[in-house]
């Protein structure tokens, strides 16, 4: 009895594969299900994109992540990491080092009925400044890439660093609104 308690547990197991959806499935999907590109529309994301914004230059590296676990499900999504130097080329801040697990910039997935793509920022190094982040591509070569950043509200609390800093001073690492070029 229970050898067949064993082997019914066994096959009951492997009988619960997860199940593949598309990226773009925007009803409830079973826990530990995988949300795939399966149309390939993140890859003409991946790259190095270029923008100036108030005299400074960023650089985004945008690289996609497979098969990753997000809170209940497995998706593919994309990720970027950063680098903002001012008009004389000194590095403000840069954050392409880090492990692909730590990054500042994660994506969400597409908009419904829309191909604009969301992402979240959370900057642990900048008091958890956070927000959304819309990107969209401007034509169909694909070449520029339209930024749209709303921020959260910021509630500094007194361990901040620019906590009494006058806004104009505090740190601006991302563009609200930007177009990227594709280098």
């Amino acid at each position: 009895m229970k050898n067949i308690i064993l082997i019914l547990s066994i096959l009951f197991t492997f009988s619960c594969k997860s199940q593949t959806y598309p990226l773009r499935t925007y009803t409830d999907v079973p826990d530990n299900s995988y949300l795939k590109d399966i149309d390939n529309e993140l890859n003409d994301y991946i790259g190095t994109w270029k923008a100036i914004w108030n005299n400074k230059t960023i650089y985004i590296y945008i690289s996609k992540e497979i098969n990753k676990y997000t809170l209940y499900t497995y998706m593919d999504y994309l990720i970027i990491k950063f680098k903002v130097t001012d008009a004389t080329g000194t590095i403000l801040f840069d954050n392409t080092n880090l492990p692909n697990d730590k990054v500042k910039i994660e994506g969400v997935n597409f908009k419904s009925g829309e191909n604009k793509y969301f992402l979240s920022y959370v900057d642990r190094d900048l008091c958890m400044r956070s927000g959304t982040i819309i990107i969209n591509f401007t034509d169909s070569t694909k070449t520029q890439l339209k930024w749209h950043y709303g921020e959260d509200e910021n509630w500094l609390d007194s361990d901040c660093f620019y906590k009494n800093y006058p806004p104009a001073q505090r740190p601006e690492p991302l563009p609200y609104d930007a177009i990227f070029t594709k280098k």
